[in-house]
């Protein structure tokens, strides 16, 4: 039986005698031609060593794969978290802004009613004057 190292050496062996014709088929014959064997073959070697380094170290696949999905999910978890961030900040800026206006419009309206009350009051001329003015009856 012949040993799977062995075999392996002459399948590399085989794809690069495959890329080289491809690259004579380039020189000599139509471009087009060479181009699409050299395509097919590159695309045949690429898979022939995914499945060795899958069949030599089985979990390679599923560490590459569990990698990957790690960091998509990373990064569409990030702008998630950042989009759902910036609504929140939004909407607590805006929460506390419209709180602010209220309480000021508040404190306006507390402000004219104390003024009203105020003006309302005679001053202390006007009470002077009618005190005078009482004291100067009651004396009359």
């Amino acid at each position: 039986m012949v040993s799977p190292f062995r075999v392996d050496a002459i399948i590399d062996l085989a794809y690069g005698a495959l890329i080289l014709l491809a690259i004579v088929l380039i020189a000599t014959l139509e471009f087009g031609i060479g181009i699409a064997f050299g395509l097919g073959v590159f695309s045949a070697y690429v898979l022939h060593v995914v499945w060795k380094m899958a069949r030599f170290d089985p979990e390679w696949m599923t560490k590459a794969v569990e990698d990957t999905v790690e960091e998509v999910v990373d990064e569409s978890l990030e702008k998630q978290v950042e989009g759902v961030q910036s609504q929140v900040q939004k909407a607590v800026d805006e929460s506390v802004e419209a709180r602010v206006e209220k309480q000021v419009k508040d404190v306006q309206a507390q402000v004219e009613a104390v003024e009203e009350r105020v003006d309302r009051r005679p001053r202390e001329d006007e009470v002077e004057e009618l005190v005078e003015d009482s004291i100067e009856n009651e004396l009359e």
